[in-house]
């Protein structure tokens, strides 16, 4: 039986050089409700050591995810990010402090980690508050999104 058999069908699949397994324990790490699954080793010689990590299963808050030891032939981009979804601006500065360590922030709740993975941290009910303009607005003008700050945007 393939432990394939046992994932949900779509599963995202992340691509890094070497520094799989460093990357998955630091996720690890970042979300409190994560584990591992599982690995696969290199069989032979080939783009890596033998015995060598290929691949690592885990989950991150019911979310499963592969890291890939692929080689040095692709890096991430905005193109592809994880949403965060957070109940309070305590979650929102945690999950932040915690992921932009290393990397780099952005504009709107955006910001790369140290691997280069692209994530949104984001307020539950942001979709409600930037309906109002003046919440938008306030909004662009952020890099962490401050959830107070954007109510009173929207309330005035």
């Amino acid at each position: 039986m393939s432990a394939l058999e046992h994932f949900p069908r779509i599963t995202p699949f992340l691509w890094f050089d070497a520094n799989a397994e460093e990357a998955v324990n630091f996720y690890l790490s970042v979300f409190k409700n994560s584990r591992r699954l599982g690995e696969e080793r290199r069989a032979v010689e080939g783009g890596g050591s033998q015995g060598g990590i290929l691949t690592i299963a885990f989950e991150l808050e019911g979310q499963a995810i592969t890291a890939l030891n692929g080689g040095p032939y692709f890096k991430f981009n905005e193109a592809v990010s994880f949403v965060v979804r957070c109940d309070s601006q305590e979650e929102v500065d945690e999950y932040w402090s915690k992921l932009s360590a290393g990397g780099s922030e952005s504009q709107c709740g955006w910001l790369k980690d140290k691997f280069g993975l692209s994530w949104q941290i984001v307020p539950a009910k942001l979709p409600d508050l930037i309906r109002n303009p003046k919440a938008m607005l306030a909004m662009l003008e952020m890099k962490k999104l401050d959830i107070a700050a954007l109510e009173r945007a929207a309330q005035s």
